[in-house]
């Protein structure tokens, strides 16, 4: 039993039932949850020999150091999962020396989460109210945030059976979404079908921060993305909870990463759960992956201590993976099932 497995077991152990499903679930039949993970399944690895010395994991993007290419994926409610919630998870990032995306729905403040020290960078819904949207950006970038991540494949939210099946449509009395409170108002989160690459545009023009934009699974929309000045591309399909039956995100970055010809740098995330999958992703043309669930399920499992124990336990596998498959990193060392 692998520690994720543990940890996950933990997590659905201590939450209640409503909160476990509400990190574990997904859209619709949970189709597109279950295929990020089987994705890679499907890939095996063909190691080159007698390259030489591994190369050092660590990974820089947008000007922020990682001592190995995986991130903290943005995920919403980390005080649903543990008291210490976001702080846990800013400490735990800053200790092993990577980069926290801060959700935009976090139930801490981010700058409660600067003061820890972490690499941060800022996720964002793009509001239909752009004045509310822009005091957002502005105070994250004064917070210290390093870059901006928009996430653009939620027009509508996705409808996940469990929630609905929970009653789950709010926060327990004494938690909020932190990071849209203004005084003693808290506005919750709109979606809209409306927003279009011309807020991209605005936003490059209210913020110093790089653009990333997260969400991005089709050749043609990477290369949109880039046109309209993104500085990294996210390969996502939001962990399968935004619209089930699309297909896994690991089968979606090479044609993205071959879209953009080496424009700008290139992420994935969904479904990662090895040091193999970590590697794989590198083989295929990702700089670095971004950790979602497994985080979360460290954090429920054992606080700050249990987050630690993940991304330590991560980047292990990653230097043994690498050391093991040898070099250079590039499709031809995977091949499929």
């Amino acid at each position: 039993m692998s520690l994720l497995t543990r940890f996950e077991a933990a997590a659905r152990e201590r939450l209640p039932q409503a909160h476990y499903d509400y990190f574990a679930g997904g859209a619709g039949d949970e189709s597109t949850v279950a295929e990020n993970e089987a994705a890679f399944g499907r890939l095996r690895l063909a190691p080159r020999v007698l390259s030489g010395a591994p190369p050092d994991p660590a990974v820089t993007l947008l000007g922020c150091r990682a001592s190995m290419p995986l991130l903290i994926a943005p995920t919403a409610f980390h005080r649903l999962a543990h008291p210490d919630g976001e702080l846990a998870t800013a400490r735990a990032a800053a200790a092993e020396e990577t980069v926290m995306v801060v959700s935009m729905a976090s139930t801490t403040p981010v700058e409660a989460l600067a003061d820890t020290g972490a690499d941060l960078w800022f996720q964002l819904y793009v509001q239909p109210d752009m004045a509310f949207t822009e005091r957002i950006v502005a105070r994250a970038e004064k917070a210290g945030c390093r870059a901006l991540v928009v996430t653009a494949d939620s027009p509508v939210f996705g409808a996940r059976p469990r929630d609905l099946h929970n009653d789950f449509h709010s926060l327990p009395e004494g938690l909020a979404c932190e990071n849209l409170r203004e005084g003693d108002v808290v506005r919750p989160i709109e979606f809209s079908p409306e927003i279009s690459w011309a807020r991209l545009d605005r936003l490059r023009e209210v913020t110093d921060m790089p653009l990333v934009v997260k969400g991005v699974t089709h050749p043609a929309d990477a290369r949109l993305a880039a046109g309209h000045g993104a500085a990294l591309i996210m390969v996502s399909n939001h962990g399968g909870r935004q619209l089930d039956r699309t297909a896994a995100a690991i089968d979606l970055l090479p044609a993205v990463v071959d879209a953009l010809v080496g424009a700008v740098p290139v992420t994935v995330d969904g479904g990662i759960r090895r040091g193999t999958d970590v590697v794989t992703a590198l083989a295929l043309g990702a700089q670095a992956v971004l950790l979602g669930r497994p985080v979360l399920w460290g954090l429920a499992a054992a606080g700050e201590a249990g987050v630690r124990e993940v991304l330590a336990w991560f980047r292990a596998e990653i230097e043994l993976a690498t050391a093991l498959v040898g070099g250079p990193l590039d499709p031809s060392v995977v091949r499929p099932c």
